[in-house]
């Protein structure tokens, strides 16, 4: 255990108050569709994202590829970013759930454009697979938590209107990105056919992901969600959680941005550190000199009761979020200052 635990913002535990809302909620039985803390969150994402219908998912892998063997068949092909969490991340599962195949596309702070998903799309011919999904990942992690300008989005989603793409979103940090580009739910629930969103990262709740669509697309979706093991019953300790986190947690996201802006300055000082990306929202990650061990510096800090992680060679990797202290950021500092 970490003194300071900066690895992921999955690392949260709950607050007591969270913890107090989670044994107050009322529960049932969601299976049988009647566990009423369930049924409030999900319509009160819904009523947020301006979607007809939401899904109470056990994570946000679960959630995107529930969407994924919804919106695919097999030979089908998925259009996204090669920093995408439902490729990297997931378990091969566009592979072995949904049988289909992946290509890329996407700039080196994992951004996608027009451009390039045009030149993704493969023609109606037997030999290819069919260009169906344009899935978005916002924020992006591998990224460094980059987000999309609302323009982009807008260009993207008349590519998919054009060539007939369903478009989909990760949006596994989604509160970080609206709440660093000021931008509005609603909007997104327009834009998008389906989209996830992780409750158990920034906003703090202990589990749980939730699924956004059309009524069609969610009544599937819950026949996939059963098929694949994932029927709740009294999940309404776990909903009375996310209720709590997104009634309380998504404007203190702010906080943990301006932590991951002062700590890349700071960063940017030390004469050990070749370059920092400039983070937008909570996620830092910066590169080493080359006659530095990259495990052998993470292990150091390990030792002082620092976690971090890293997203490959080069990619030091900070999340910062609702645990992390101003006592325990300057603790972070003191050890970097000493190497």
């Amino acid at each position: 255990m970490f003194e300071v635990d900066l690895r992921s913002d999955t690392v949260t535990r709950p607050s007591q108050a969270m913890l107090n809302a989670m044994i107050s909620s009322p529960v049932g039985d969601d299976v049988w569709g009647d566990d009423p803390t369930v049924l409030k969150l999900e319509a009160m994402v819904a009523e947020r994202f301006g979607t007809e219908k939401a899904l109470f998912c056990v994570s946000g892998t679960q959630a995107n590829q529930i969407a994924l063997m919804s919106h695919l068949s097999p030979g089908d092909e998925v259009i996204c970013h090669p920093y995408a969490h439902i490729y990297n991340y997931e378990g091969g599962g566009i592979a072995a759930n949904a049988h289909s195949s992946v290509v890329f596309t996407g700039d080196d702070r994992g951004i996608m454009y027009p451009e390039g998903v045009l030149s993704c799309i493969k023609a109606d011919d037997v030999h290819y697979p069919k260009s169906r999904v344009l899935a978005l990942e916002n924020t992006s992690n591998k990224g460094g938590g980059t987000c999309y300008e609302w323009e982009e989005i807008e260009a993207l989603r008349a590519v998919a209107n054009a060539q007939g793409l369903t478009f989909h979103l990760d949006g596994a940090r989604l509160y970080n990105a609206l709440v660093a580009k000021n931008q509005n739910e609603s909007d997104y629930g327009t834009a998008f056919d389906s989209i996830s969103i992780c409750l158990s990262k920034g906003l703090g709740a202990p589990v749980g992901s939730v699924l956004l669509g059309s009524e069609e697309f969610i009544y599937h979706s819950r026949r996939i969600r059963k098929r694949i093991g994932g029927g709740w019953r009294q999940a309404g300790l776990l909903a009375g959680a996310a209720i709590y986190a997104l009634e309380n947690n998504v404007d203190r996201l702010a906080e943990d941005h301006a932590a991951a802006k002062d700590m890349a300055e700071f960063l940017g000082q030390q004469s050990w550190v070749k370059n920092v990306v400039a983070p937008e929202t909570n996620i830092l990650i910066f590169g080493l000199n080359e006659d530095m061990d990259q495990e052998a510096f993470i292990a150091a800090l390990a030792e002082k009761g620092i976690g971090i992680s890293q997203m490959g060679p080069g990619k030091c990797r900070m999340v910062f979020h609702l645990d992390i202290t101003p006592a325990g950021i300057q603790k972070v500092k003191e050890a970097l200052a000493s190497i």
